[in-house]
């Protein structure tokens, strides 16, 4: 496992991030803009059940994702860096359970059946992405994977294309690639695990 210190930055530092709430908690209108309301639909469409266990999201945000999410558990964890949108998502997913975390780093326990990765990937560099990868992979082998990720430029060392790429590299896993769902500024990819099926996940 490529796992390094919490204290290592992998992309996007933790002072970058929080930044990026300095003038609010909603930087990307998560709650009043119509794309993010259909791209937030088009990510609960791609699940493949409509109950799961036990969710992890990381990169939870303000948790307006995590809101819909929640739905669908017993249970819901979020995962994310920046101070000021874990206490938003606090107040967005009030049953939920978050977890103040810069990646790379320990992801949160818990039986989680599904994890989300929605808009996250291009925060990290490439020995980030195929950590958060292999760590899926060792402790949830049996859980469905769902990507969300920016087609854009990102500013970032690596953007949501090539970020991607770089996390079904890494899994190992039994799983079998749902295929991607492409908008014209971002994709959706899903892999359900599947026994029986030897060898690297199917490439994006």
């Amino acid at each position: 496992m490529v796992l390094r210190a919490a204290a290592t930055v992998s992309g996007v530092s933790r002072v970058a991030l929080e930044a990026l709430y300095r003038d609010g908690d909603d930087p990307w209108r998560h709650r009043s803009s119509r794309y993010e309301r259909v791209k937030f639909a088009r990510t609960l469409a791609s699940l493949a059940r409509p109950r799961y266990r036990s969710i992890l999201e990381i990169g939870c945000g303000n948790g307006e994702l995590g809101r819909h999410l929640a739905r669908r558990a017993v249970r819901y964890t979020g995962l994310d860096a920046a101070r000021r949108a874990l206490a938003a998502a606090r107040v967005a997913v009030p049953e939920g359970h978050f977890v103040a975390r810069h990646l790379p780093a320990p992801l949160p326990d818990g039986e989680h059946d599904l994890v989300v990765l929605s808009e996250v990937l291009y925060f990290l560099d490439a020995d980030g992405v195929r950590d958060v990868a292999e760590q899926i992979d060792t402790r949830w082998p049996t859980a469905e994977i769902v990507a969300v990720n920016y087609l854009g430029a990102s500013a970032h060392v690596l953007d949501g294309e090539t970020a991607v790429g770089h996390f079904a590299r890494a899994l190992r896993g039994d799983y079998t690639y749902r295929g991607h769902r492409l908008a014209p500024r971002y994709r959706i990819d899903a892999w359900l695990p599947a026994r029986g099926t030897r060898g690297p996940a199917v490439r994006p």
